[in-house]
């Protein structure tokens, strides 16, 4: 009974270490993602050209023409903007957009919505065909598909994703036909019954998704596919073959365990990029996501929409590696000295 306590307590003590831990790395990412935030201000600022001249007609007087800056905060000192924008910021307003005339985060929910859901579908597609194709590999370490896979994955990864999107659309669209070419839905989505819709809508995500999925898939299987490789050369993996264990039973019990960390900060960081908006797969394809929110709001100047995706992109991709950090803690105990370090 006392050896039980003991390791009741261990535990105990073990996961508060870990809240402790992660409590410091979630607020050191909120102060570098405030920093983020208040350059990408002041660069905003003092960046040459006026958002409120496209509401200003020759034809207004000098009075509505303040009014009109005066309705966009811009005819205030950059510091007496600065202190507004975090007074507001700590109580969760980044103002009204000037383009859409609404609060900043009902402008950003939809597009988040879309753009959490579409990262999430590409994301697992990496995660599940990476871990696949590296075991698979393993199983013939550089033997002729080991290298193929290997040597493809690094000319994947070489390619922009925007040159791959062209392709596919050039490719799948253009010459084939065979999927659109931009958009979520059909000009008839409404006149389609409920299988018909799902149908669509697969059909236009098929090729963003495949364009932003297949860099992840290259990455993630290089970092899995070497970690594995190292693993399966170190001496207690050679002592349990020696033994007679089964191969089997020594990748999955001994050898993913200890190959899946450095996986998984890498798939971490991925996901938080994916979250913070694919970016030029939106463009490309003109889906309704954060990417291309966030670049309509720079080419329109609309200042206080910027910093919102900008927020929330940065947001996300804290949360995605605290949550890296928390699995890895789990499964092993000793990296919360690089956690707490």
């Amino acid at each position: 009974m006392f050896q039980i306590h003991l390791i009741e307590i261990s535990d105990y003590s073990m996961n508060k270490e870990i809240i402790i831990a992660l409590i410091k790395r979630f607020f050191s990412s909120i102060i570098i993602l405030i920093s983020v935030i208040s350059f990408l201000f002041v660069l905003l600022r003092i960046a040459p050209g006026d958002p409120s001249q496209k509401f200003i007609s020759p034809e207004l007087s000098p009075q509505l023409v303040e009014k009109v800056k005066e309705s966009f905060n811009l005819n205030s000192s950059i510091w007496s903007q600065y202190k507004e924008f975090v007074i507001n910021s700590l109580r969760g307003d980044f103002g009204i957009s000037y383009k859409y005339r609404q609060p900043v985060f009902s402008v950003i929910k939809e597009p988040l919505l879309f753009t959490a859901l579409f990262s999430f579908i590409s994301f697992t597609i990496q995660v599940i065909a990476a871990f696949y194709l590296a075991l698979f590999s393993v199983r013939k370490i550089n033997g002729f598909i080991d290298k193929t896979i290997s040597n493809l994955s690094i000319i994947i990864f070489a390619i922009p994703s925007f040159v791959i999107g062209v392709f596919l659309l050039f490719f799948f669209s253009a010459l084939l036909k065979i999927f659109p070419s931009s958009g979520l839905t059909s000009l008839d989505f409404d006149s389609l019954n409920i299988f018909e819709q799902i149908l669509d809508y697969t059909k236009h995500l098929f090729l963003p998704i495949i364009t932003l999925s297949l860099g992840g898939i290259a990455v993630f299987y290089k970092y899995l596919r070497d970690n594995l490789e190292e693993t399966l050369n170190k001496p207690f993996v050679l002592f349990l073959k020696a033994n007679g264990v089964e191969e089997k039973q020594i990748i999955k019990k001994h050898v993913i365990p200890n190959a899946i960390g450095p996986f998984i900060s890498v798939a971490g960081v991925e996901l938080g990029l994916l979250f913070s908006g694919a970016l030029i797969t939106e463009v490309i394809f003109s889906l309704p996501g954060m990417g291309r929110l966030t670049i309509n709001a720079i080419l329109s100047r609309d200042y206080p929409l910027v910093l919102g995706c900008t927020f929330v992109s940065g947001f996300m991709v804290v949360l995605s590696n605290l949550a890296a950090d928390l699995i890895k803690s789990f499964i092993d105990k000793r990296l919360l000295k690089g956690l707490l370090n």
